[in-house]
């Protein structure tokens, strides 16, 4: 069995960090307004390639660029300079799905993958999009068996890229599911005149709806109100049948999440992996994954459609479903490395001796401190923090930066 590559999602400075020491093999993201999550504001500047290049590099990670929204006439010529400076910069490989952002890409040299968005579910349509993408993202519609055929035949029938290695085959395994096809849907552009396919997507979907007859002004019960609202997708319980099929990558969705979401995710997933390749891949082992995955943002966690089984697990929720929250404190405002102390004004939440800490920072990426003990401006020791005041705590970890934000974890 092979070694699948974890691919993480990242929109800003702290979640690429925590992708990066989380240990994942690959991430992607956008710039600008060229792709699927511009609505979220988790998008990076084209100038900003440079430096995300870098810093991946340092660590061995690939970079992949999302270009994978609907474009019109007046997209291309922007789409294009992307294309140029994504090739200046050393960006690794290009994610899109329409075929002139796919043609300009391929003929600069660049490799390139088919979006999810392309909804690639059979042999045939893989083996088209081999002529000019080194990898395909499989719809998410398709099964385990269906998944399986398809890189059974394109190693059979050994269906090479532009590159000339085997295509690659690489599919969603957590992250946020749509009720449409492979995220193209046009439910928020009737409502709100903002496009999915444009990564404009008002989420109307995720609404509380009722069913009424315009008739006679009968209401209908629906038991669960969020109708459309499916919950998101987790292969964590069956993540050993997943290996088999013999994928290549395996992609987390959330571009539009939190730093501790992608902390959490790569870092779950990445052991599940080495668990099933050393077969240590136990129900207990799944237990603690899944109480894990469940405590970031969630709509509640579902199969998905691999298991060709019905997706009965709608949200029943408009927003998260996490079993944690966090709550902001402060910031860092002073770090002594001598003594292993660094210093926080609790402006907004106070916290007290037990309490776990979630430390985010552009630099530091997200990680967490437990409160063992804490001391006031003059150096006594106290149990709980002053509101307003300054508060020293003891750590041992040496990544803290001044400035990093600083919360409080609560069970929900």
């Amino acid at each position: 069995m092979k070694k699948p590559q974890i691919l993480a999602p990242v929109g800003n400075w702290s979640m690429l960090t925590a992708a990066l020491n989380a240990g994942a093999d690959e991430v992607y993201f956008g710039v600008d307004s060229l792709n699927m999550r511009v609505g979220t504001k988790q998008n990076f500047l084209l100038s900003d390639l440079p430096e995300i290049v870098s810093k991946c590099k340092t660590k061995g990670v690939k970079t992949n660029l999302t270009m994978n929204i609907v474009m019109f006439d007046e997209d291309l010529k922007t789409a294009y300079i992307t294309i140029d400076e994504a090739k200046k910069a050393g960006v690794d490989n290009i994610i899109a799905m329409d075929f002139a952002v796919i043609l300009y890409a391929f003929k600069q040299g660049l490799e390139v993958h088919a979006s999810v968005q392309a909804g690639i579910t059979n042999f045939e349509s893989a083996k088209f999009y081999a002529q000019y993408c080194d990898r395909i993202v499989l719809a998410r519609e398709c099964n385990l068996e269906q998944q399986k055929d398809i890189i059974k035949l394109i190693n059979l029938h050994k269906i090479h890229g532009p590159k000339g290695k085997i295509l690659e085959v690489e599919v969603f395994v957590h992250g946020a599911l749509c009720v449409s096809i492979s995220g193209k849907c046009g439910m928020s552009l009737l409502a709100n005149n903002q496009s999915a396919s444009r990564g404009r997507c008002t989420q109307p979907c995720r609404h509380k709806y009722e069913v009424i007859d315009v008739e006679t002004g009968q209401k209908f019960e629906v038991d669960n109100q969020y109708v459309m609202s499916s919950g998101d997708l987790a292969t964590i319980g069956f993540f050993d049948e997943l290996l088999a099929t013999g994928v290549d990558v395996l992609k987390i969705e959330g571009r539009g999440k939190n730093p501790e979401y992608v902390d959490m995710t790569v870092r779950t997933y990445k052991e599940a992996v080495e668990s099933v390749l050393s077969s240590s891949y136990t129900l207990e082992k799944i237990k603690n994954w899944q109480a894990n995955l469940e405590k970031v943002y969630n709509r509640k966690l579902t199969q998905g459609y691999y298991l060709g089984k019905d997706v009965k697990e709608w949200s029943g929720a408009g927003g998260s479903l996490a079993t944690e929250k966090k709550l902001y404190v402060g910031d860092i405002t002073r770090i002594f490395p001598k003594i292993n102390v660094f210093e926080v004004k609790a402006v907004s939440t106070q916290f007290k001796i037990g309490d776990e800490l979630l430390i985010i920072g552009d630099e530091s990426g997200v990680f967490r401190i437990p409160v063992k003990s804490m001391r006031n401006e003059n150096g006594q020791d106290i149990l709980e923090s002053p509101k307003g005041e300054f508060v020293s705590i003891e750590t041992q970890e040496d990544r803290l930066k001044v400035k990093d934000k600083v919360y409080v974890i609560l069970k929900r």
